[in-house]
């Protein structure tokens, strides 16, 4: 290219320049939208990262990019307004129900009674979900293939120690199906999804189940959970905690008083002392509230004398999801309500299951990690909550979920905070 004269000389430069301006412009415009998601204004509750105060949380390409006091709002593609809520890690439920099917006289091992998750878990802020020995060695693989592999929810397991799964009635009664080795083996292959080993429902006066499903939990060296009771006479509570399960090891209905088992809660309305022992010792104490095993009579005394759970968790199957369960927002409530601290409350749902479950990728807001983010509406009023034996406390709070974010996505909004106005 020849320039003639002067007048072509300035055309050029300023061709050049308005170029330039417009490379800086448009690059400028694009660091600036540098954030998918920014939350904005909300109280953060991260237990791990000792984080409880008005933040914003900003998200890129499904993980916390940055979590900060004041994150520019020009940086964010979509902004939500927190203000007012309190934000916290995706909420994890070690305690559910979620093999769901068809097969019939199969309880809750691939039948009618579980509960396929998403159909359940981001309306109420929960982004993790573990089913609890619904599958065992031998059907783990339907399991698997038919709801955690299809569920935007992200789907854990405690395998059954009965190999056939939890069916229920004298199937989880045939100690030959009970067997460490093959549960152990199965675990190994899938860590980070089977992440735990359960014992349910079994009748017997026999300590052998408990032996054996610490075993496997030995050999996979993944934590046991166990429903504990029903023998006649009772096996001793004391002895179970204090010599057969292993620190780490969790003791789930902890505020039910079932026949066949002894109550922690004795009928002077105080704590047995050996179940404090047990705490110290490392045992995990969960609320599994179901539709039997959660009454208030045991609930507020251990409560009052300080006996607060690890882990707050749903026992979520059809037999609880329409009574005084709800879901896991209801039952955090009631706890709140027992006078347990909102950080301690959303602790138990968030890194103190991560924890027991060794996930520890899970349960908190650091940079870099998945961004599964809960957003929470603490409502202020007149408010009832019932126990499993149809008896009401009163209560003057009550946690609902506003939006639920999974993997840097709104799965769940309530109220459409997400959303910009139609006519806007």
């Amino acid at each position: 290219m020849f320039l003639t004269n002067n007048s072509d000389m300035k055309s050029f430069s300023v061709n050049i320049l308005f170029g330039i301006l417009s490379l800086i412009f448009f690059s400028t415009s694009l660091i600036a939208q540098n954030y998918d998601l920014l939350i904005k204004g909300g109280k953060v509750i991260d237990a791990k990262n000792d984080i409880n105060g008005i933040m914003d949380i900003a998200i890129f390409e499904g993980k916390i990019a940055k979590v900060a006091e004041n994150i520019p709002e020009k940086h964010a593609k979509i902004i939500i307004n927190a203000k007012g809520f309190i934000v916290t890690p995706g909420l994890i439920d070690i305690h559910s129900h979620n093999f769901f099917g068809t097969k019939r006289n199969a309880y809750l091992s691939n039948s009618f009674g579980s509960l396929p998750p998403d159909g359940f878990t981001f309306r109420s802020g929960v982004t993790t979900i573990v089913d609890v020995g619904g599958a065992g060695w031998r059907n783990f693989d339907i399991f698997k293939e038919q709801t955690v592999d299809r569920s935007k929810t992200r789907v854990l397991s405690f395998l059954n120690i009965i190999g056939s799964g939890m069916k229920g009635g004298v199937i989880e009664q045939n100690l030959d199906d009970m067997n460490p080795k093959l549960t152990a083996m199965l675990a190994k292959k899938y860590p980070g999804i089977i992440v735990g080993v359960k014992l349910a429902h079994y009748e017997g006066f026999d300590w052998e189940p408990v032996h054996r499903v610490v075993e496997a939990g030995t050999q996979g060296n993944i934590p046991v959970m166990i429903d504990f009771g029903g023998s006649d006479p009772e096996l001793s509570l004391e002895k179970l905690l204090m010599e057969k399960l292993r620190p780490g090891d969790i003791f789930t209905h902890t505020y039910a008083h079932v026949k066949g088992r002894t109550s922690i809660v004795d009928e002077q309305g105080k704590v047995r002392p050996y179940v404090f022992k047990a705490r110290e010792r490392g045992i995990i104490f969960d609320v599994g509230h179901g539709g039997g095993s959660f009454v208030f009579e045991q609930a507020i005394p251990a409560m009052k004398q300080g006996l607060q759970p690890k882990s707050i968790s749903t026992d979520f199957h059809t037999g609880s999801m329409n009574g005084g369960m709800k879901d896991i927002t209801n039952v955090m409530s009631k706890f709140l309500n027992m006078n347990m601290p909102i950080e301690e409350v959303v602790k138990s749902t968030t890194w103190s299951p991560a924890q027991i479950i060794n996930r520890t990728d899970l349960g908190h807001l650091s940079v870099g990690a998945v961004a599964d983010v809960t957003i929470l509406n603490l409502k202020k009023g007149d408010f009832g909550f019932v126990d499993t034996k149809k008896l009401k406390m009163k209560g003057a709070q009550k946690l609902e979920c506003e939006l639920t974010i999974r993997e840097g996505e709104v799965v769940w909004d309530l109220n459409g905070i997400s959303n910009p106005l139609w006519d806007e």
